[in-house]
Parts: C-alpha cells; structure tokens; sequence
C-alpha cells in the first residue's frame, strides 16, 4: 500500500523525520518496501509563461512558441499542444532535464526548421496522470520562475508498506498512524463523522436473502448531486498513490478504501432495476458485466449484490458496469458492508480479480466503522458534489464483535524472550486501542478493539475427525486460549522494536551434533547432483497444476484438487513432476529455446494418505543434444531417457544386474518407445522413454521430447556391508564373442541374463556390442553379438575348460530364447 507522508500527518500528529518513521515502521512489523521522492523527477521544472504562440510556418499542427522561463531569457519553444496560447503559464523542462513520462532526456535541437530550445509540459509527460490532451495551463497567480514542486506541492514523499496477511487494519492510513503513534512517534488525531441529518425517505431498500452472502449492510442515498471531476487536491492523492481519479463520487469511495480502510461502493439510483437491493449468492448462468470492462461467469459460490434485473456487483470485489455512477447520475446510493472475508477470498481467486476492496475485505474490516463511515461518505459526497441524504437503508445487523484476551505476563519472557515490566506492556496495549478489563499481579484480560480481527479470533482450522469428542474439545478450547495469548505477546513485544527481541538459540539435543541429513535426503541430494552432472538444469516448479493438464499424466482424483488455489489454473496436486517440467519446457519452446534438458526433485501424488505422495527424480529433454565437435548434434531419443535414469539409480548403489526391463510404461509415454525399470517383478524403481506424440502437440511441447522417472522410496538402502580388501583375481580374465540369430522381438536383456547365468562361478560379465538388421539376414531375424568375460580364480584355464563353457553358454542362450549361434 502506497500513502504520501502528508495524508499520514492528517492522521498523525508527531514531529518525527520521513527516516524516523519509515524506521520506526519496519522496526514494529510494517515493512517499509520503498519511498519514493517525486520531487527528485521533477524538481528541474520551472513555471514559465507563453510570451507569444504563433503557428509554426512549417507544420499545420505545431505552434512556435516565445517563452520566459523567469531567469531573463527568452528560448524558442516548438509545441504540438492544441492549448498553447499567448499570455499563458505552463511548466517548462530545460534541456538536461529528463522526462518521466517518456523516459527520455531532453537535449536541444531544431523541428522543422525552427529551434526548440526547451519544451513545455503535459501531465503525463511529467508522471502525473494520463492527461496528454495539452500542456499544464496554470493560474495567472503562479510564480514565474518558480519550481512546479514547490508550487504543486509535490514535494511530499510517498511512502509504500507491505502488510502481512492478518493486519488488514494496517491497510490504511489511519491503522499505520495508529501503530505509530503506539510505538511512541506521536498522537494520534481524534476522527469522527458529522451528523447526518435526512431529508427524504430512501429510495432503495436491503434485502439480505442469504446470510453467507452478507451479514450487514447499510445504504443512504443522497440526490441532486453533480459528479463532474474531483478538486484537485483529491485527484492528486489518488495519483500519488497509483490510482487513476474517475470522478467525484467514485473518487470519495477510493479515498475511504486507503484513509480508514473502509471499502464503499456507489449506485446510479436511476439505473437501479426496482426499489431493493439484495443481497444473494449467485445462480446458475449469471453474469456481471464489471466496471473493468470484463464479464464474469458467476457460481452458486459468488456473494453478490443484485437487483430485480440480476446482478450489480461481486460482493466485497467490484461492481457492476450497469448501475455505475457517470457524469449523468444526479442521485447516488451508498453501499456499506460486511462480506464473509473467506467468501470474498474464494470468489476473487476463483475469477483472477484484484481490487483494492478484496485485498481489505479478505483480510477483516473494522466491523463497528459502517455507520460512521456512512455518515462521513454522505458528507463528503454532499461537500464535493452537493445534493441532500436520504434516510438509511439496513438489512442483518452488527457482529457480535466485541471479545478478550489474557496476557499472563511471565510469558513475554517465556514465549518472547525479552523481560517486559507488567505495567509497560499494558500500557503498550492500551495505546493499540486495547483497553484492559481485569489485571492482577499476573496476568491481565484485555478487550480487543474493533479493528484487530486477528487477535483472539475464531480458528478456521479442522480437527482431525478422528479424535475422541471430549479430547477435540479440551484441545480446541488450549488452542483458544494459547493462540490469543501469543497474539497478544507480539503485539506487546513488536512496539519495543522487533530489533529488540534477543536472538536465543535452539537448546543443544547431545553434545555429539546428530547428523544433519538422513539417508533419503542424502540420496535426494545424490540424486540432483547425478542430473546436473549430465547436462540438465534444475527446476522448482509447484506441486499444482492445472485439472486438465494433470489429466494427461494420470488420475486427478478429487481428494487431491485445491478448495482454495492460489490461481484457477493451478487447481490440482500434479501425479508426477514430468507434468510441470512439460509446461516448463513447452514455455522455453515458444521463446525460441527449443533444446532444452530440465530436471526436478520433486513430488508426485497419487492420494492423500503418506504412501501416495511420491518423492521422485524426474528428467525431460526436448529437442536435440548439445553441439559437439566429436558428434554432431542429434535429436534425443528414449535411451537418452533410459541413461539419465539408470545413471540415477547406479549412483543410488542399485545393483545393475538385478535390473529389469519391461515395456509397460504409463499412458503418457509413447507405448513402442518406453520402459520400465523394475528391481524384481514388484518393485517399480523408475519410468523412462519419448512422451506420447499426441501429449506433446497437445502441450506445443517439440515432438520426440523424452524424460524419465526415479521413485527415490522405492530404492532401498543399501546393506551396510563390513569393508574388506577387494578380491583380486592373479589370474588374466578371458573373453570370447558370440552372435546369435533371434526373433526381432527377443529382448536383448533376456539374452544377456541367460548367457551370463550359464557359469556363474566364472562369468563375471556379460556385455551387448552389436545389433545387426539386414538384407542378409532371414525376415524377422535380427543378430545379437556379446562379448562375455570369464575371470578364472584357482588356476589359468585350459582350452577344453573354456570351450565348455562356450558350450554351456550357447545352449542357456538357445534354451531361454530360441536363438542359434551364428557361423
């Protein structure tokens, strides 16, 4: 949230300095983002006057301009604004000077034949607004000469905090004169509305047909107004703080939502369809045309405000184009509400829209402001736009807002670590507004004020539904009881300066550090070293996906979709990671880097019990490999795939020969191109191959992309062995090649594990060297070459011992595939 110091001087009465302030802020918890100092952008700007303005003798559409910048000189100015005139004063930019709206540095030079010596200004050229259609025309009362800062005031530094998500009191003006003030810089002003007195009976009435769509609401009307522009010192606030000034009525609105953090909202009476407002959920098939521009498809979950034509505005969110007041509305109607902040939070994510009001009503108002709010809008409103008020309108009533808290005082100490004497820290929370109604030498009860709805409030998380009930209530009231307490310790300890608060460490568990990793986050950290070390990028993707993407990669049950997604396009819990690297790699695609290999550590998920969520170490390429001067570049394939997994498992110390190929990968990969690595029938310890053809074009993902998938849970540890010195053979190992002639679809593993399970006391390894498919061979036939090595242990091996093992080796090939030895 943005605030120019001098708004928060309306509220705060303090001598400090803008460095004290924004100190004193960040010290209590309101984090100072930035202040920004305008007068810096503009402080080379002059006042200056038209001496004379003349057509430009080369250009229809330029003027040739005399002005005197208030230094003696006169410098020729050539201007294209439709408003330049003789006798006027406007803000002039000398050259050096740079230009905020356009980014650019203004340097002398000559326009079609006539100099240009200096250039006069428009709003938007200066940072001030979207105004372009001519140049600032100024008062006959300006000084000449003078800095424009200096005139307009600009000269006020604008401030811009971030507030957690539980200080929604903090996103106004007031609130952060309030905390300061508290921390001792300060007093704060005293507020309160005028007294309104009515002049006719309202035209609208409320109607609150469904309580989960507001609780309370109040409305005034106020007729005879005339909404032309705000003052000027209006729409200089709203633009100090990024906001683009509307129209006076519109404008008063905005100024509540930032000044006292009170959201408002005005109607077109005459564009209203009957006398009442409702306030309802939504049907199936309506729509909101807002005042964005945009239409909205509304759900039976959307809080709305609709009259007896459908609806008027989304609850707590924006309104509706239809009933907008515009310069035509000469009676208006005032919405004051309370929403459901969960509600408002769900409708706004579920439509992709951000408002000021959402960020304050998803965050808790000051549930006791309505009626004097009201009453201080009907007053501006009547000040700036004329016009007289209605009686008010109400429907629900007030919150039961008002509740304690107790502060035992041992635990500033125990829970905060810094020793705070009692009266100090009631005295802390009296200046918050808190106002104490019991205390002893222990403990304190405080009452919580209106505006701080994250103290003492009511808990919105679930019990475990399978706890005993007389356990889940003892359990709930301690969690009452403690979460209240510890909010009133922060609030005591964060006004000395969270700096203060002694930093403690963590109470030593053995003299002996433990180990800092297990062994599955070893592995995990093995893992993505093995994937960088062979060419890939890590990448942190989230665990949510889009529904209909995740679909592609497996089941999307509804246990595992998000009630409350932080966008509606991430919506689902992902089944493997291969699904975000996927989009990951599909976004490089389209911007021009189509070779890409990523890599993640991440989780899949199948369900939501422990067993279902899935830690894996995935891998996609897409496009071709890296240039090479020993190979050229080529188009990935599935063994790439298969590579970068059994590299994954051979550095997790799986044993290689225990390893299985089977070709029944998941549907999302190609079903010819694909495998799976299993240790065992059972144990599935990774997927791997080219992703479908037709999963790829739906994604724009480049044809031919491959990735692979390493269950880390599925690999067991290791057998902690006792080391021993290796067992070396003296004797040379021997080896002989065979070729063999098998069907095409013999898989080349199951050759190689009957040749090396023929001798298992002397073959010690087996190894595939050539494939052969040709002319020369029979249809269907294919030839298998491999090179097996025997390494004798006792004695060197004689002729007739390796021909029988040549023989044996022949014969388990034969028996378990049915290939013959080639001549």
């Amino acid at each position: 949230m943005k605030f120019p110091l001098s708004w928060l001087r309306e509220h705060l009465e303090t001598e400090a300095t803008l460095d004290q302030l924004s100190t004193t802020l960040s010290a209590i918890g309101i984090e100072v983002e930035g202040i920004e100092d305008r007068a810096a952008a503009l402080a080379h700007f002059r006042i200056a006057r038209v001496i004379e303005a003349v057509q430009h003798p080369n250009a229809d559409r330029l003027r040739a301009l005399r002005v005197d910048v208030g230094d003696g000189r006169e410098l020729s100015v050539v201007c294209g604004a439709p408003n330049a005139r003789t006798g006027m004063l406007g803000v002039a930019a000398l050259p050096g000077a740079f230009i905020p709206g356009t980014g650019i540095t203004l340097k002398a030079g000559e326009i079609r034949g006539v100099k240009s010596e200096a250039m006069m200004l428009s709003a938007r050229e200066m940072g001030l607004g979207d105004d372009h259609s001519g140049i600032v025309d100024l008062p006959e009362d300006a000084p000449l000469g003078a800095r424009y800062v200096d005139y307009a005031g600009l000269d006020d530094p604008i401030i811009e905090i971030k507030v957690t998500p539980n200080r929604g009191d903090a996103l106004s003006v007031r609130g952060v004169a309030r905390d300061l003030a508290a921390a001792g810089l300060g007093r704060l002003k005293p507020w309160a509305a005028p007294a309104i007195t009515p002049a006719y009976e309202t035209p609208l009435q409320w109607r609150i047909e469904d309580p989960r769509a507001c609780t309370w609401v109040l409305g005034r009307a106020v007729r005879g107004v005339t909404n032309g522009p705000s003052p000027a010192w209006l729409q200089d606030r709203l633009t100090a703080i990024g906001l683009r000034p509307i129209s006076a009525l519109v404008d008063v609105t905005n100024w509540f939502t930032f000044a006292l953090g009170r959201p408002l909202h005005v109607f077109d009476v005459a564009k209203v369809k009957g006398n009442t407002l409702a306030m309802r959920m939504a049907r199936p098939g309506e729509e909101l045309a807002a005042l964005n521009g945009k239409t909205y498809a509304l759900t039976e979950e959307d809080g709305i405000i609709a009259d007896a034509a459908g609806p008027e505005a989304l609850g707590g969110i924006i309104g509706g184009e239809h009933s907008g007041c515009d310069e035509s509305t000469t009676e208006c109607f005032i919405e004051c509400a309370l929403f459901d902040p969960v509600r408002v939070a769900l409708s706004g994510r579920r439509h992709n829209v951000f408002t000021d009001a959402r960020a304050r009503f998803e965050r808790g108002l000051d549930q006791s402001l309505p009626p004097a709010a009201l009453d201080a809008a009907t007053a501006m409103i009547i000040e700036l736009c004329g016009g007289e008020a209605s009686t008010v309108s109400e429907a629900g009533h007030a919150p039961a807002w008002r509740r304690t808290a107790t502060l035992r005082f041992e635990r500033l100490a125990g829970l905060g670590g810094l020793a705070i004497a009692p009266d100090l820290a009631v005295e802390r929370l009296e200046a918050l507004g808190f106002t104490a109604t019991e205390r002893d030498e222990t403990q304190v009860t405080v009452a919580v004020p209106p505006w701080r709805n994250d103290i003492a409030a009511a808990i919105h998380l679930d019990q475990d539904p399978t706890l005993e009930a007389e356990r889940a209530r003892i359990a709930a009231e301690g969690c009452a009881a403690v979460e209240a307490e510890c909010d009133l310790v922060e609030e005591v300890l964060r006004l000395g300066g969270l700096d203060a608060v002694p930093s403690v460490s963590l109470p030593v568990a053995s003299p002996v550090p433990l180990p800092a990793l297990d062994a599955k986050q070893v592995r995990a950290a093995l893992a993505r070293r093995v994937m960088a070390a062979r060419g890939m990028q890590e990448a942190v993707t989230y665990g949510f996906i889009e529904q209909r993407v995740a679909a592609m990669f497996g089941e999307t049950p509804e246990s595992l979709r998000l009630e409350n997604p932080i966008a509606s396009d991430l919506d689902q819990m992902r089944p493997t990671p291969i699904a975000s690297l996927a989009l990951a790699a599909a976004e490089n695609a389209a911007r021009g880097f189509a070779d890409v290999a990523l890599c993640e550590l991440g989780g899949g998920y199948r369900d939501t019990t422990p067993n279902g969520q899935l830690a894996m170490a995935c891998g996609l390429r897409a496009g071709a490999t890296p240039a090479n001067w020993a190979a050229p570049a080529r188009p990935v394939e599935a063994l790439d795939a298969k590579g970068d997994a059994l590299a994954v498992l051979e550095a997790l110390a799986v044993p290689m020969a225990a390893l299985q190929v089977t070709t029944d990968a998941p549907g999302y990969y190609h079903p010819g191109r694909s495998g799976v690595l299993r240790q065992g029938p059972k144990v599935v310890l990774a997927h791997f191959g080219q992703l479908h053809p037709r999963l790829c074009a739906a994604l724009d993902l480049p044809a031919g992309s491959v990735a692979f998938e390493v269950f880390l849970d599925a690999i067991p540890e290791p057998k902690r062995r006792r080391k021993s010195a290796p067992d070396l053979s003296a004797f040379q190992p021997v080896r002989r090649d065979f070729a063999f002639l098998v069907d095409a679809n013999v898989p080349a593993e199951k050759l190689t594990r009957a040749a090396a399970g023929a001798e298992r006391a002397l073959i010690t390894d087996v190894t595939l060297f050539d494939r052969y498919a040709g002319d020369r061979l029979p249809e269907g036939k294919v030839s298998l070459a491999i090179q097996v090595t025997l390494q004798p242990r006792e004695r060197t091996l004689t002729d007739a011992e390796i021909e029988a093992v040549a023989a044996k080796i022949v014969a388990a090939v034969v028996k378990a595939t049915g290939a013959a030895l080639r001549g």
